[in-house]
């Protein structure tokens, strides 16, 4: 059985009672988030796993957020790509609403594979090696690669344009300031910010891919950290958002600044971002994609 120790990652149980609670209608959280259709990039990770240990992958649901960044590759967080029973399998969609995708084709009647292959597109993992590794630096990073048969389907059922990474060093070369007077937006499908009721609290929605403005707070040396200030009119990433992109405004252009990987546990303050900047995070990404 699947264990994530980190708050935007959802277990198996969690995501089961999060998604039974209904039709979503948010994500991110609920305050200053908007639908993004438009960013076709941003997507959704499906896993395929074997829940009760009986040999038979018979659990099919979506579980973290990601981006495309270029044609066979899928960036997410590695606590969402590790310690999944054996034989799982990993799929993108990046419809925006992959909940609604998936209510559908469960209604039909298929099997957990057909609804696999009806919602995504499947891809294999590579997560890097040194996760986990500490406060400093989590190697908190994961890709899911497509053969050149899976990146066509995937683009054909949903044309996307990759995001754009930063080049080496560019958020320190900007600097607190400069990053300050930026616009950051993070995206994902995760759920709602806590919901307080007789019986504790509930984190409802998740599934449609979604935006929120967040304001700059920090940046350290393999994180950025993200305010989640609700009267600044800023919103913010919950529990499935993990893996899911922080984008930048620079110069007129979003750049994919940081993933997103923790926070507190509310999802009323603060986004913990991993950078995609640095020499760790570039060293991992360069086996797979072309780095500016």
């Amino acid at each position: 059985m699947r264990r994530s120790a980190l708050f935007a990652a959802l277990t198996g149980t969690a995501v089961a009672a999060v998604l039974a609670a209904g039709t979503p209608a948010s994500a991110i959280n609920t305050y200053n988030a908007q639908p993004a259709p438009e960013r076709h990039e941003v997507g959704a990770l499906l896993v395929q796993w074997d829940r009760d240990g009986d040999g038979t992958s018979e659990t099919i649901d979506w579980y973290c957020s990601g981006t495309m960044i270029d044609e066979n590759t899928f960036l997410t967080a590695a606590h969402c790509t590790t310690d999944w029973s054996p034989g799982v399998k990993f799929y993108v969609s990046l419809d925006q609403d992959v909940q609604g995708a998936l209510d559908k084709a469960k209604a039909d009647g298929l099997t957990p594979t057909q609804i696999a292959t009806t919602v995504g597109v499947e891809g294999t993992e590579h997560t890097s090696p040194d996760y986990p590794g500490n406060s400093a630096d989590a190697h908190d990073i994961a890709v899911i690669e497509f053969s050149d048969a899976q990146a066509a389907a995937l683009a054909k059922r949903w044309p996307f344009t990759p995001a754009t990474l930063p080049s080496a060093g560019q958020l320190d070369a900007l600097g607190s300031r400069a990053l300050d007077a930026a616009t950051w937006q993070v995206m994902g499908y995760g759920t709602e910010e806590a919901a307080r009721g007789p019986g504790g609290q509930t984190h409802p929605g998740g599934g449609v891919r979604m935006k929120a403005e967040v304001g700059f707070d920090a940046l350290n040396n393999t994180w950025v950290r993200l305010a989640m200030n609700e009267s600044r009119n800023y919103g913010g990433a919950c529990y499935g958002d993990s893996g899911g992109p922080n984008f930048v405004t620079l110069d007129g252009a979003l750049v994919l600044a940081a993933t997103t990987i923790t926070g507190d546990g509310p999802c009323y303050a603060t986004n913990v971002s991993y950078r995609l900047d640095t020499p760790s995070a570039r060293g991992f990404l360069d086996e797979f994609v072309a780095l500016p």
